[in-house]
């Protein structure tokens, strides 16, 4: 029978938990060269030694024991209920050696917890270029605990830590029987107090307990209340007690590091990422260089996307016309064509794009620069009551709302964390990407000013831009109305610039890809077969005057003919008019007409509150069902391109494509991001706002748009 044993990973930010985490378990999740990846604890399944496993939990970094934010509170929260299902047999404590004395502070406390503990020290060889050769032996002797020296990034020293991993299992590393400082002397009464009515297994976790009993989920009332009585009663002041702590454990890593560790000399020249840094940081180049990457970025998506997307859609559109040529004309093949094929094939051609796009911001997050980024717009932040500190959810936001809200967690302030979750969907996700795409090459030319900036590439980073900036506007304006009063300070340790692991990058790509195919696709798929059944279908006294009207106007022309295929096209078209999903279109185009948008793009903005990705897939089936069987060979750009109202004017003019694209670039249209708010906050009245909010945005400035321009 196979042994199994919880493995917790803690350390600070940005020291290599998740890529430890990754070789151990095999699991590819996201690791990035910037702290605050991991904003909640992930398990997966190692196999350490012939008849040893583990679940392996990676726990969002923190700098101390005493947490400040909500992705902080879930390790400290694993760490001090020794009552959890996940209660930790063995910690790992995985150390940045180009940062020891920072790291040691961490550790320390860990240690004081008494609990089987292993240092996994990471970075040496930062640490070696930095000068610093530190003694592992010696270090193992002084904290009194295993220390391994590894390299997740290059799978060295894993075998060494599953040895030590294995050794502990067996009880060969006892937890140090002395305490790293003399924990019961900083408040000795009220420690005792809190060991009668918990079952702390250290006295620095009485200690904890002390200090943040009201926050503790695993206390019941009655504990509550002996624990603050008992304190009151020992005049218990904790402010005192954890700066005496820190002093007190500072002063013994002075000395650990003066005994194990030699540092290089403090007029040692520069590194290569602080001389970076003097450019890519300046007060002015730094901004023009940002611009210049993300209109690089942009652009990108563009140049490199271009002929695998013109691929997929010309073999999707012969695909089309081949099967309407070979396959029977009955509706199983018509709901395959129209229905299920021109679904898929509304998204499927916007993978290459998805596809580059992560990769190349898994690129920026790998070298360091996404954490310079932040740096750079902390000046901005802090103007609309926020700090750096909101920027990586607003960048994550880029990829997808979800994530970046729940990385708001790191945010400690309660009133900058609210606003950053209320203004993070402004950001351009992944899921408007096909509508920008689309409506961009229908009514954006593709040119190119100075032979090298793109029309349409600019564009494309204009709408980014505009939700970023409107979050900032948005985020001023909420700063006056969310009445939390609280100070924060941005501190945040850049890491070193790194080259991007092109493994990582490919995983990454591969991965989102899949998630866009699956999780997307299957949504697109079954609103494409419903709309194709309410396009195909209407009510019986509307149908049945337009069947019997066509019978006999076809009747009295050549088949083959052209008035045979006109007429064709029109009866095509009243069918779909008067189709249930026409009805439904008509009955809100009212509301949407003065915003240039037809009752086509008014379902489309119907079907796609699921997921904003769907509107491609509606727009898809609606082209594929009202059109002529012979044009199913077209593409979706070339359909839309070639709609035409009832006047013969086009649908889709500069003005409609700018107001559709304004519109999707600020409304909510996303169930997700809203039950995700839901679960952030703990409250309905905040994705309630976000909708009425965002829709209204989305309204105004589509209205304002196509009024100006038509």
């Amino acid at each position: 029978m196979q042994a199994s044993l919880n493995i917790a990973l803690v350390g600070n930010p940005n020291s290599g938990k998740s890529s430890l985490f990754n070789v151990l378990t095999g699991l590819n999740q996201k690791v990035s060269n910037f702290p605050g990846v991991t904003v909640d604890k992930k398990t997966g399944h190692a196999n350490i030694a012939p008849g040893l496993a583990a679940n392996v939990i990676d726990l969002p970094g923190t700098y101390s024991l005493y947490p400040k934010s909500a992705d902080e509170y879930v390790t400290y929260d694993v760490l001090i209920n020794v009552n959890a299902t996940e209660a930790p047999d063995l910690v790992i404590i995985v150390a940045d050696a180009s940062n020891l004395k920072r790291n040691l502070l961490f550790c320390s406390q860990i240690i004081d917890l008494k609990m089987p503990v292993i240092i996994a020290l990471t970075m040496m060889d930062i640490a070696r270029k930095k000068g610093v050769e530190i003694d592992l032996d010696g270090l193992e002797r002084e904290l009194g605990v295993p220390v391994v020296a590894i390299n997740p990034r290059k799978n060295k020293g894993v075998t060494e830590l599953k040895k030590l991993i294995e050794q502990s299992s067996k009880g060969n590393h006892a937890v140090p029987a002395r305490d790293f400082i003399n924990n019961i002397g900083l408040a000795k009464e009220s420690i005792e107090e809190v060991k009668k009515y918990t079952n702390s297994r250290s006295d620095y976790a009485a200690l904890h307990v002390a200090v943040n009993s009201d926050e503790l989920n695993f206390l019941n009332g009655g504990q509550k209340l002996a624990i603050k009585n008992a304190l009151q009663t020992n005049q218990f002041n904790k402010t005192k007690v954890q700066a005496e702590e820190i002093m007190q454990r500072y002063a013994r890593i002075k000395h650990i590091m003066k005994s194990t560790v030699v540092e290089a000399d403090p007029l040692q020249k520069q590194l290569r990422s602080e001389k970076i840094d003097d450019l890519l940081l300046h007060r002015f180049w730094g901004y023009v260089i940002l611009l210049v990457v993300m209109f690089l970025l942009f652009q990108s998506i563009f140049w490199l996307a271009k002929y695998p997307m013109d691929w997929i859609e010309a073999g999707f559109g012969q695909m089309s016309g081949w099967l309407t040529s070979v396959l029977p004309n009955n509706q199983i093949t018509d709901v395959f064509i129209n229905g299920i094929l021109a679904g898929v094939s509304g998204f499927a051609v916007f993978v290459p794009q998805i596809a580059i796009l992560f990769g190349l911001i898994t690129i920026l997050e790998d070298s360091g620069y996404m954490a310079r980024i932040s740096f750079l717009t902390d000046r901005l932040m802090r103007q609309v009551g926020l700090n750096g500190k909101s920027v990586m959810p607003l960048i994550s936001g880029v990829a997808c709302a979800v994530p970046a809200i729940m990385a708001t967690r790191t945010i400690e302030n309660k009133k900058e964390r609210l606003i950053t979750i209320l203004v993070t969907p402004l950001m351009s996700c992944s899921a408007r990407l096909p509508i920008y795409t689309v409506m961009i090459a229908l009514v954006i030319p593709d040119k190119r000013i100075f032979g090298i900036l793109g029309l349409q590439g600019l564009a494309m980073m204009g709408l980014y831009l505009l939700g970023f900036f409107m979050a900032i506007l948005i985020a001023a304006v909420m700063k006056l109305f969310v009445r939390i009063k609280e100070k924060s300070y941005f501190i945040m340790e850049l890491p070193v610039y790194r080259a991007p692991r092109w493994k990582n990058v490919g995983i990454t790509m591969l991965e989102k890809s899949k998630i866009f195919i699956t999780d997307a696709g299957k949504v697109i798929v079954v609103i494409s077969v419903i709309l194709w059944f309410l396009a195909s279908y209407g009510p019986t006294k509307r149908m049945q005057p337009i069947h019997q009207k066509y019978e006999q106007l076809m009747a009295a022309v050549p088949k083959e003919s052209p008035q045979a295929d006109s007429l064709n096209h029109q009866f095509q078209s009243e069918k779909l008019s008067n189709s249930y999903a026409g009805i439904l279109g008509h009955s809100i185009e009212p509301a949407i007409a003065p915003l240039g948008f037809d009752w086509k793009v008014g379902i489309a903005l119907i079907t796609s509150f699921a997921a904003r990705e769907v509107f491609v897939g509606t727009m898809a089936t609606l082209y594929s069902v009202g059109e002529n069987p012979n044009d199913n060979n077209a593409t979706l750009r070339e359909k839309m391109a070639a709609a035409k109202r009832a006047d013969g004017t086009p649908v889709y003019t500069f003005a409609t494509g700018i107001a559709l694209m304004l519109f999707y670039a600020f409304a909510m249209q996303c169930m997700s991001t809203m039950a995700i708010v839901r679960r952030e906050t703990k409250s309905w009245k905040f994705p309630l706002f976000q909708l009425v909010y965002m829709t209204g945005l989305a309204y105004v400035f589509s209205l304002i748009a196509f009024q100006v321009l038509k």
